[in-house]
């Protein structure tokens, strides 16, 4: 694997290949419209996502449920705001949108709620039914939260019966202090591990970020560590500091290095692996499915498709 050349300085100028194009365009204005009179929240926006224009303009978007403030303050996340009582109606209108989007493949996940017995696993439950019961050719993703170590509540969720369930790394092991003070790698390792036990056929996913100070060596040995916890489908990503109270970029990774690393991944045995500086964990999210075999109906050649595709 080539030398870095951009070696860890704080704050380093940003490579002309972290370049993203202005959101605008009729879907991005129909997918925006469609989450706003729903009154529902998206990460593509909480949390600042630089694939919004590439994502929305091709009518995907990820939802964001259990509101729009978290309990944990991760130094690297955009997400900001404290949490407000659950809305339990929030179900129900987060399935209408992907019948109204017409998507082949929902993606969902959420804030961390630490302040809920279940951590929000009855929520997401409750939103992958709803999604069923509106669009029952959907293929469904969960990206969940640690629920602190339950296992009922990851339970919970998998008794819902999504295809997909994600749960992020985020960064390797010595930088969780710094990154995810209130985390813990073993403990996400260990849900990775756990989702596998309680339903082998569940496909599991899980991704990290590149840039926050992690040496090549740190980086081997988190996807090993993913893979050896069973999961199927990674993720790699730059860092992209969100706002000025987020830690600061320490390294931008080439093009070239994350396509070394794709080919790192997929030697080490994943089915599927994503690697690129803008690669986030549903990006293309619903071409792995197709790969995968999970999305039920072929879109017939449109790129969306309309409520049809939803059984509606």
């Amino acid at each position: 694997m080539e030398t870095r050349q951009n070696r860890t300085n704080k704050n380093p100028a940003k490579p002309p290949w972290i370049r993203v194009a202005a959101p605008g365009g009729d879907n991005y204005e129909t997918v925006r419209r469609l989450k706003t009179a729903a009154g529902l929240h998206t990460v593509c926006e909480s949390a600042l996502c630089p694939n919004i224009a590439e994502c929305w303009h091709a009518g995907h978007a990820t939802f964001m449920i259990l509101g729009n403030g978290c309990t944990r303050n991760c130094r690297f996340c955009g997400v900001a705001g404290r949490p407000k009582p659950l809305d339990k109606d929030e179900p129900r209108r987060v399935a209408k949108a992907v019948a109204a989007m017409g998507l082949d493949h929902a993606v969902v996940t959420s804030v961390t709620r630490d302040d809920l017995s279940d951590g929000g696993a009855g929520h997401f439950a409750a939103t992958i039914k709803e999604i069923r019961k509106n669009c029952p050719n959907a293929g469904i993703e969960v990206l969940v939260p640690d629920f602190a170590a339950n296992r009922r509540a990851l339970e919970t969720v998998l008794a819902a019966g999504p295809d997909v369930v994600g749960h992020n790394m985020e960064t390797t092991a010595r930088l969780y202090p710094t990154v995810r003070p209130v985390a813990d790698y073993r403990q996400s390792l260990a849900l990775l591990c756990t989702a596998k036990r309680i339903n082998p056929e569940c496909i599991t996913k899980s991704g990290f970020m590149l840039g926050l100070g992690e040496t090549m060596g740190e980086i081997r040995q988190t996807i090993a560590d993913i893979r050896a916890a069973g999961v199927q489908v990674l993720t790699m990503g730059q860092y992209l500091k969100p706002g000025p109270q987020n830690m600061d970029v320490a390294e931008y990774f080439s093009p070239e290095i994350f396509a070394q690393l794709k080919q790192y991944a997929t030697e080490a045995g994943f089915a599927l692996v994503e690697s690129g500086p803008f690669v986030r964990s549903s990006y293309r999210a619903a071409a792995q499915a197709e790969a995968l075999g999970i999305i039920r109906t072929p879109k017939s050649g449109k790129t969306n498709p309309g409520p049809a595709a939803c059984g509606q």
